[in-house]
C-alpha cells in the first residue's frame, strides 16, 4: 500500500507539490524548515540581509566583573583589623573607616601587640635557620 506525503509550508500553512525541507546555516548552526518555493525565495533574501548587517556590526561582549585585587597586607594573627582600627582609634591615630589600613598603623598594632604578629614573622632568619641546623647535622654524622 503506498502512503503519500503532504508538506505543509510551515510559515504561511499552504500545501503544495513546491513545498520541500530546507536547510540553512545560520550563526554557526543549521536549521531545517519546510517551505514553498515564494517562502524560500523569502528566507534566502532574508538570509542575505542579515549576512550583509553582520559582516558590518561588531559583536558586543558581556561586561566581566573585574576581580578584587588580593589584600598584600600582612595577615594578623588572632586579630582583624577592624580590631586595629578600633586600637589606632584608642591611641588617637588616624585611620579610614574602610579600605586599606597604612603599614604603619598594622606595625605599631603588632608592636603594641606582639601575639598578633603575622606568622612568616615568626620563622627564623636564615642566620639563625642555619646556626641551628649545623648542630642537628653535626648529630646526625655522628661528630
Amino acid at each position: 500500500m503506498a502512503q503519500k506525503v503532504i508538506l505543509v509550508d510551515d510559515l504561511d500553512h499552504s500545501e503544495g507539490d513546491d513545498v520541500a525541507r530546507r536547510e540553512f546555516p545560520l550563526l554557526n548552526r543549521t536549521f531545517a524548515i519546510d517551505l514553498s518555493d515564494a517562502n524560500q525565495q523569502r528566507l534566502s533574501e532574508a538570509l542575505a540581509f542579515i549576512e550583509e548587517v553582520l559582516e558590518n556590526a561588531r559583536e558586543v561582549k558581556q561586561a566581566t566583573r573585574s576581580k578584587k585585587a588580593a589584600d598584600t597586607s600582612p595577615r594578623l594573627r588572632g586579630y582583624t583589623l577592624t580590631d586595629v582600627r578600633e586600637w589606632a582609634r584608642e591611641q588617637g591615630l588616624d585611620v579610614p573607616a574602610r579600605g586599606k589600613m597604612a603599614d604603619e598603623v598594622i606595625e605599631q598594632f603588632v608592636a603594641a601587640h606582639p601575639d598578633a604578629a603575622p606568622e612568616d614573622s615568626t620563622e627564623e632568619s636564615p642566620a639563625e635557620a642555619a646556626e641551628t641546623a649545623a648542630p642537628r647535622a653535626e648529630a646526625a654524622v655522628g661528630v
